[in-house]
């Protein structure tokens, strides 16, 4: 950081409790001009309550905070705009019935000479934004619902920087998005005009690239202040969590092919399904990987009902099983965790032992009751394996950080004792230490003679946990791996449809 440099942004002191639970504690941050700025830290460190604060959405117990030398306290994201503070938030917040203007404008939608919202102004002044951040797949009348993914993290990115002048926050921004150079170079754009950006992400490879300094939260304190070009991923890492980052892939299962088959697919054809076929064993972790729209999504929406198949069979364990519904899917033995928790997996109502024991309703159910101390004995025991703590049991699961969410819901998929795992993209958004939990008992559950299919939007991912890995591209199976032949260069080459895997990486190797 240039000391010579006047803050943009000063916190400090910052402290934020929810009733007797401690969020953050003693939280300092300060931000320059043209300056993008990391903060890093387990899911639970406190990230998200500072970006809260920060963003207006929540108010700090104790602290204080300046905008260019003025006082800032924002009751709400309107009056964090006002300051030019606009946030681009992990948990993607566009109401699904708007229009992409809408989405772009509001509040301040464009009217016309009576007073009333013009359409056609809207029109116009939402084109100019989607051309000035060069998005070019999208019109303002389309409607968010339709939207994939990454299109809507793509219009999440570009409504914080049209409203973003003196501090532009970025939470997790890439987490659904398959071209992080399109990010990369508005990012770069900004901040060469002075605005400056606070980049939380749990991919320290891109953290690296496009930052020059972090902040690392634990336990909701900031325990230092990094330079980038010194520290290391295993300082790093080691000051987030107080242990080692894990690498190790597991060891090669030698009788796989002996193994009976639990999940059968043969020629399965649907909207963008185009004859898929693939066989599942038990005690395997089977991984998926594909680019955006290549036919993955589908895929995993087409065995729990969710995705109309036009022809071709689904085996569960040697039965050959029609699909309608996630409750016939669990019945058949296929336990599914989707990638939107917000959107498909949570009940925000519920608590978090709630949410984990839903599958198991009747078991608990006594005369029609089921009692919290019920719901918390049962659930504990898959909270423990997914290294929840007990305390966030109580919790309102909406009150839990993104990771512990994440953690719930495989414990729910857990606890419904189902021999086949479906795990769409299951540590999308989550921290480094998050992730080694979520890594550990998906192991332990194969190991134990659970059968998963894994996709994930991250190669390492599979690298570090696949036994075999298909790749999916348009619409079918296009290359299979297993053991050490799965590397990431391998995978690359065949996710944009290369023959001859292994041959590439090996001319590499020699050049």
């Amino acid at each position: 950081m240039n000391a010579s440099i006047a803050p943009r942004l000063l916190a400090y002191d910052m402290a934020k409790s929810y009733g007797a639970t401690v969020a953050l504690e003693d939280v300092s941050l300060q931000l320059v001009p043209g300056q993008i700025h990391a903060l890093l830290g387990e899911n639970g460190a406190g990230k998200s309550t500072l970006v809260k604060i920060l963003s207006g959405v929540t108010r700090a117990n104790r602290g204080a905070m300046q905008i260019e030398g003025h006082p800032y306290n924002p009751a709400s994201i309107l009056d964090a705009r006002e300051a030019g503070v606009a946030t681009a938030f992990q948990e993607l917040s566009l109401p699904p019935n708007l229009m992409v203007s809408q989405a772009l404008l509001l509040p301040n939608l464009r009217k016309g000479p009576f007073g009333l919202v013009s359409q056609s102004s809207c029109d116009q002044a939402a084109s100019e934004i989607l051309k000035k951040y060069r998005i070019s797949d999208l019109s303002p009348r389309d409607e968010i619902s339709q939207l994939t993914l990454a299109q809507r993290q793509r219009l999440e990115i570009a409504r914080a920087m049209s409203h973003a002048t003196s501090l532009l926050i970025l939470d997790e921004p890439t987490a659904a998005l398959t071209d992080v150079n399109w990010l990369f170079s508005l990012v770069r754009e900004q901040t060469a005009a002075g605005l400056s950006v606070l980049y939380i992400s749990h991919r320290l490879a891109e953290v690296r690239e496009l930052c020059s300094s972090a902040t690392v939260l634990r336990n909701g304190r900031s325990v230092a202040d990094v330079d980038l070009s010194i520290a290391s991923d295993a300082d790093i890492f080691r000051m987030m969590v107080g242990r080692s980052e894990g690498s190790v892939r597991p060891a090669a299962i030698n009788n796989i092919s002996e193994m009976p088959i639990t999940l059968e697919l043969d020629h399965l054809k649907g909207s963008k399904l185009k004859g898929v076929s693939l066989k599942l064993r038990k005690g395997e972790i089977l991984g998926v990987a594909g680019l955006e729209g290549q036919g993955q999504r589908e895929l995993f929406r087409a065995l729990v009902g969710l995705e109309i198949i036009n022809s071709g069979t689904i085996k569960v364990n040697g039965v050959e099983t029609e699909l309608k519904s996630p409750r016939s899917a669990l019945e058949a033995g296929l336990a599914f965790i989707p990638e939107e928790r917000k959107v498909d997996g949570i009940f925000p109502s519920l608590s978090t032992a709630g949410n984990v024991v839903l599958p198991i309703l009747s078991r608990l159910s006594k005369s029609g009751l089921i009692w919290p101390s019920q719901e918390n004995k049962s659930a504990s025991v898959k909270a423990e394996s997914v290294e929840l703590s007990f305390r966030y049991l109580d919790f309102l699961i909406s009150d839990l950080s993104g990771g512990n969410q994440q953690k719930a819901l495989l414990a729910r998929a857990l606890i419904t004792e189902a021999p086949t795992l479906l795990l769409y993209d299951p540590t999308r958004g989550v921290d480094v230490g998050t992730k080694e939990a979520i890594y550990a008992a998906i192991r332990a559950y194969a190991e134990n003679g659970g059968a998963v299919l894994l996709y994930s939007s991250e190669l390492p991912e599979l690298v570090r946990l696949a036994d075999r890995c298909v790749v999916i591209y348009g619409g079918k199976v296009f290359s299979e791996f297993s053991g050490d032949e799965i590397q990431e260069e391998s995978l690359v080459a065949a996710l944009t449809g290369h023959r001859g895997d292994q041959s590439v990486a090996h001319n590499r190797s020699v050049a």
